[in-house]
């Protein structure tokens, strides 16, 4: 029996390794397609662009293995079945359950293995790539320059560029530096038609040449103050005019110090259980903070219309447009206006509460998903060796359709469960599981369906099923001889 414990391992662990590098390498390409706009131009090296992806990638293993393992199991158990070899086993008294048992420890080994990866590896790698992305953002602004926005990452100085154009954004219009001086230093600004950037000979140094402007001098180095009240603005008018930075500390900062450490995407399960500690202590005081004030405005307004309301009985209702005429509804009216404008507080503080809310959803869904991932592995491989036993076919054919139909399906499960969840419409535990808990009876009932030989995907048995009724509407053919 170990010989064949050893056979279907092999035979399952072949098609693994493949499907985990083909569906790593798709994931891959669609971060790729996403972020690569984002990382082109910063003057970053190849190497530092695939350390970077790499740390990003690194995330979707918690996806990819266990749609791995199901496309996997369908193909193991497929192969089984067209090459007869599981009739053999039968046929030998080898029960499917047995032949399933190697691989069942195998895909828990595997979902073992998933949550330490999940717990300890991820975090890490999600805390370096978070850090590199920001460093990049940050720490290469001679590259990063936005129009009509203000740049003051230049140690110094303050940028602004109307336009930015060319094939590398090399050519500038409307260029505005200010140099970031004390109230004792020399006050200076630079205005330029136009400008563009140039290789300076030292990479630690940004060179900008301006063509067409000014530069506005106010000096008051070692000057008293009625002699610096006396004295205009210098402007000096140039044709071009040639500017290094120095963005060595810029440059030379490494893009992989870790400024950012706070996120609980960063940490374990442990961890987050201490950060969700520490949210709901923080939660109970911005609710009170936020319900304390609106209570006794609403309190204070039903108090003051209580003593202010009129005694005489209205004949027939005002219209809101008359009220603020009539004198004797006027405090009425002040009253209603109060009202409203508690009402705009309360749809305030009610964003509020929903970003709360969604933030304390999103910790425990993280924290749950780290447990609840190992189960899906396990629950799509009791689903994907059914099928494999019960359709009898291997390749990339069917087995592929079935799996990317079950996958989409436990995708769209958790997608709906986190809107609902982040909404506050549902419990964050219970979302979080919600998929495994619609599948795993799915699981259950196929296996079943396999260990009781099941023609669940034989075409004739539903044909003959539904042959009276496919009868009693088709009209009757004659013996293809007699026409």
């Amino acid at each position: 029996m170990k010989k064949l414990d050893k056979y279907i391992i092999k035979t399952f662990f072949g098609p693994f390794l493949f499907i985990f590098s083909v569906l790593f390498f798709i994931f891959i390409v669609n971060i790729i397609w996403t972020q690569m706009s984002q990382l082109t131009g910063k003057g970053l090296t190849y190497w530092e662009i695939s350390k970077f992806l790499f740390y990003l990638g690194i995330n979707v293993v918690s996806m990819v293995l266990p749609l791995t393992i199901l496309l996997s199991s369908i193909m193991t158990f497929g192969d089984f079945g067209e090459r007869y070899e599981l009739a053999a086993m039968k046929a030998a008294g080898i029960s499917l359950v047995r032949v399933m048992l190697p691989l069942f420890v195998t895909v828990s080994f595997l979902a073992g293995i998933l949550f330490l990866f999940s717990n300890n590896v991820i975090p890490d790698f999600q805390r370096k790539a978070k850090n590199m992305m920001f460093n990049i953002i940050s720490s290469k602004p001679a590259i990063n320059f936005t129009p009509g926005v203000f740049i003051d990452q230049i140690s110094g100085y303050s940028v602004k560029f109307d336009k930015i154009s060319g094939v590398n954004g090399e050519k500038l219009e409307g260029v505005f530096l200010h140099k970031n001086a004390s109230p004792y230093d020399d006050q200076q600004t630079i205005i330029a038609t136009t400008g563009k950037f140039a290789q300076a000979v030292d990479k630690n140094y940004l060179k900008l040449i301006l063509y067409k402007g000014y530069v506005f001098t106010d000096n008051i180095t070692n000057k008293p103050y009625e002699e610096r009240k006396k004295q205009p603005n210098q402007s000096i008018k140039f044709d071009s005019l040639v500017n290094h930075f120095d963005i060595s500390e810029l440059i030379n900062n490494a893009i992989e110090k870790e400024k950012i450490t706070d996120d609980y995407r960063f940490q374990t399960y442990t961890e987050v259980n201490e950060t969700l500690v520490k949210n709901r202590k923080g939660n109970v005081a911005t609710m009170n903070s936020i319900a304390s004030p609106i209570i006794s405005q609403t309190n204070n307004y039903v108090e003051y219309i209580d003593k202010t309301k009129t005694k005489d009985k209205i004949k027939e209702p005002y219209k809101i447009d008359t009220l603020k005429k009539d004198k004797k509804l006027e405090v009425l009216w002040n009253a209603y206006n109060k009202i409203d404008a508690l009402k705009a507080s309360v749809d305030s503080s009610q964003n509020a509460i929903n970003d709360t809310v969604k933030l304390h959803n999103k910790i425990v869904m993280y924290q749950q998903r780290i447990v609840s991932y190992s189960f899906t592995c396990i629950i799509f491989f009791l689903i994907g060796a059914s099928l494999g036993s019960i359709i009898r076919k291997g390749g990339m054919g069917l087995p592929v359709v079935i799996s990317i139909i079950i996958f989409i399906i436990f995708y769209v499960l958790n997608l709906t469960v986190e809107n609902l969840s982040w909404k506050g419409d549902m419990d964050p535990y219970l979302a979080a599981w919600i998929p495994n808990m619609v599948l795993f009876p799915f699981s259950l009932w196929l296996t079943y369906k396999a260990l009781t030989d099941s023609q669940l995907f034989d075409i004739e048995k539903y044909k003959a099923l539904f042959k009276p009724i496919i009868d009693k509407f088709a009209k009757p053919k004659e013996h293809q001889r007699y026409q």
